[in-house]
């Protein structure tokens, strides 16, 4: 038999969480590992509870949904990340993607909808629900993804000539998450070399106000 599925709920609102994780707790092949009330305690007791997959609101107090996604993807990259959220903006659904959410769903879906993402994420597929998907269909204009705030500190360190040893310790990470950003942010951009990073940073204002 295979280990059930460990699921961790964040929204700072108690009643919700509370109330999925009873839902979820009816699916033998999920265990809710917790439900906590904002980012930061994501964040702080994230490595103890090991989820796989995590259920994340975006509007909560002290760290919020993208920030959250963004450092514990940095600190755990094998953690599928889920939006579960009310806002249906494209600017909100896009946002979440590229800062490494593997799914958006709005709070209004059937309960085993969200069971069905917990699924396809755990297979690596990314999942929206129809609400999330008509938000963003693309259209004709520029379909470059936008750099995260993270990846922007990054690319203005690159930029700067930094290697990926000296990023990592300047921010604080490890060169393995310099190397995956620096991957990231080349595939966003279009870009293939170091050189190309540093055209692209200056051209766009990256390193203005740097003292270089």
């Amino acid at each position: 038999m295979t280990d059930p599925i460990r699921v961790l709920i964040v929204d700072d609102h108690p009643m919700v969480a509370q109330g999925i994780s009873a839902i979820l707790e009816t699916y033998d092949d999920i265990m809710v590992v917790g439900t906590l009330c904002n980012g930061r305690e994501a964040i702080d007791q994230i490595a103890g509870l090991d989820p796989d997959v995590m259920l994340l609101d975006l509007n909560m107090p002290l760290v919020n949904g993208l920030n959250a996604t963004e450092i514990i993807l940095e600190q755990r990259p094998d953690t599928r990340i889920l939006i579960l959220s009310m806002h249906d903006s494209p600017e909100y659904i896009s946002a979440a993607l590229n800062h490494g959410a593997m799914g958006y769903l709005l709070k209004d879906v059937p309960t085993e909808e969200i069971k069905q993402a917990i699924d396809a994420v755990m297979g690596g597929e990314r999942y929206l629900c129809a609400g999330a998907a008509s938000a963003i269909r693309p259209t004709n204009g520029d379909t470059r993804e936008a750099l995260t705030s993270r990846e922007q500190m990054i690319l203005l360190e690159l930029a700067q000539g930094k290697s990926n040893k000296d990023v990592a310790l300047a921010l604080d990470i490890s060169v393995r998450t310099v190397e995956t950003h620096r991957k990231n942010i080349k595939r966003k951009l279009g870009i293939s070399s170091t050189a190309g990073l540093t055209r692209y940073a200056m051209e766009h204002g990256v390193l203005q106000g740097t003292g270089n």
